[in-house]
Formats: structure tokens, C-alpha cells, sequence
């Protein structure tokens, strides 16, 4: 879509060009890019009858199990207008009102409800200092509802069940949060966060995948600012290791913290076992430990 009432900054000719498609507003003569990542403000639309000019009807809000009614509850605006914008009456106000109010509080008249309310708006605030995917946030809400059907919760903290569930989300989807990360943005204690999660894992009998040390290189390097270079020495390094069977039953933290110090001594990278320590969150003596164990195995 050509819109030829502006001019480009750079050639100054009137060819400025919206590319819906990416998102772009430039200039089709020299390509200058004048803004990205527009977001496109019309309608959705969607075809049910499998025919571009079929029946089109509005898309609303996807559904999800993050939200305690899955998204599918009614909302009553609050503009006090009709549907041809014109102002309502004094007497229909108190109407529409009351009306918000019975609504609002049918969303939540179960305990249940209240219970998963309360959860997810915690759960929204955990991924959003932990920077997970939508995926883990998903598959927190699955495991927190499976917990709060099998009476998981009664009788214990909604915060720490949370945060379990939150926990084993990642341990799942194979993303690299420990504990005193999950325990850190939950404000609950590490002992209660393990003693949770044992709980659900026992008592839902799911099976977790074993965690990878080489998912765990690049969060500690990044922190340590270590070369590129000796992040792929360093995943090398584990590679062989887990080739060996050496990495059965190690802390998935520890080994990559351990195998990233290898790497940084073999690639001449002067970094320090506190400075791998302090940004892997593990001692320095777990990174000596492992350090004397990769070197004897891999005989480097």
C-alpha cells in the first residue's frame, strides 16, 4: 500500500510503501526502513466455511489454561453508552451496573475458582521475572489444575504449590531454571520449593526428561562474559563427558559451570573459578571437584 503524502527522509520522492506483511514502513526507491514492527490495528478474521468468501466471523481472545476460566468469561464494558454510542439513562446506569457487579462475582463464586485466580496472577508474575515461554507458563497451569483436583493444595501455601508447578514446568520443556532461581522470584524458601515439587512428583507419577549441562553453558556465560568460542569448547567438553557416563547423577549447573572453567583454560580465557562460580550460583569447590573429574576422564 503506496502512501505517496509522505516523503522519504533520505531520496526525498513520495514512494513510501507499507508492507503489511512484514510489518514495515519504507521507501521503494532506496529501501530506507522509516519503522518496523508496526502492529496492525484491523480486525482478525477467520473462515469457517473453508471458502475465503464464505462466512467471516470476529476471532476473539485465544483460550488458555493460564487463565482461571480459560478466557471464555463474559466481560461487561464500562462505558456507560448503547450499542449506537448514545449515553445512558440515570436509571438503566444503575442497571448496567449492578449488572457488572452479579458478573464479576459469578466468575468467581467457587473456592476452586478463587483458589486459580489467585494462582495464575502469581504464575504470570513468576514467568515474567523468569522470562519463560508461553509453552512453560502452559504447562504450569496443567500441572498446578491436576494438582488442585487430586486436593494437592488443601492444606498447604498457594505460592509454594505455585512455584513447584512452575518448577516442573521447566524441568519438562528442558528450559535451565534451578531452584534458587524458581525460589528467588517466588520468595519461597529452596527447602519448601523441593519438598513441593517432590510432592507433585510423586503423588501425579509424571516422569521428568534428565536435565542437560550444555542447555546450561550459554545462561553462565553470558553472566561470566565468556567468548563464544569457549562456549562451544566448553559443550564439546560435555559432550565427550556424557559419551564417557561420567555426567550420571552430577548437578546439571555444576558440570557446565565445571566443564565452561575447562574450556576457559583451554582457550586461554582468564577467567577465574570465582567468576564461574558466582555466575553459575554453585561453589567453588563443586567447580574443583568437577574440574579434576572432566580433566582424568577426558585426559586433557
Amino acid at each position: 500500500m503506496e502512501r505517496s503524502s509522505d516523503k522519504c527522509p533520505r531520496c526525498g520522492k513520495s514512494s513510501l510503501v507499507l508492507d503489511g506483511t512484514g510489518s514495515e514502513y519504507y521507501c521503494a526507491e532506496c529501501g530506507l526502513v522509516i519503522k518496523e514492527k508496526i502492529t496492525d490495528t484491523g480486525p482478525e478474521w477467520r473462515s469457517f466455511s473453508g471458502d475465503e468468501k464464505g462466512d467471516r466471523r470476529r476471532v476473539g481472545v485465544p483460550t488458555s489454561i493460564a487463565i482461571h476460566d480459560m478466557g471464555l468469561a463474559t466481560v461487561i464494558g464500562g462505558q456507560n453508552k448503547d450499542a449506537s454510542g448514545r449515553l445512558l439513562s440515570g436509571s438503566m446506569k444503575s442497571t448496567v451496573e449492578r449488572m457488572r457487579t452479579w458478573d464479576r462475582r459469578s466468575q468467581v463464586h467457587e473456592s476452586a475458582d478463587r483458589n486459580l485466580r489467585q494462582a495464575f496472577s502469581e504464575l504470570g508474575r513468576y514467568a515474567d521475572k523468569l522470562t519463560v515461554s508461553e509453552a512453560v507458563t502452559e504447562k504450569a497451569a496443567y500441572f498446578y489444575r491436576k494438582a488442585l483436583e487430586r486436593n494437592l493444595v488443601r492444606g498447604r501455601s498457594i505460592t509454594t504449590i505455585m512455584a513447584a508447578s512452575l518448577y516442573a514446568a521447566c524441568r519438562d520443556c528442558q528450559v535451565p531454571r534451578t531452584l534458587k532461581d524458581v525460589a528467588a522470584v517466588s520468595n519461597v524458601k529452596k527447602k519448601d520449593l523441593a519438598r513441593s515439587y517432590r510432592l507433585l512428583h510423586r503423588e501425579m507419577d509424571f516422569q521428568m526428561p534428565v536435565a542437560d549441562a550444555a542447555r546450561c553453558v550459554s545462561g553462565i556465560a553470558s553472566r561470566a562474559n565468556v567468548s563464544e568460542r569457549t562456549q562451544r569448547r566448553a559443550r564439546e567438553i560435555l559432550f565427550r563427558a556424557k559419551e564417557t557416563g561420567i555426567t550420571a547423577g552430577k548437578d546439571p549447573m555444576g558440570l557446565a559451570a565445571s566443564a565452561l572453567y575447562v574450556a576457559c583454560t583451554l582457550e586461554g580465557d582468564m577467567k577465574t573459578q570465582k567468576d564461574v562460580a558466582e555466575a553459575a550460583k554453585v561453589t567453588e569447590v563443586t567447580i574443583r571437584n568437577r574440574y579434576k573429574g572432566l580433566r582424568e576422564a577426558l585426559g586433557i
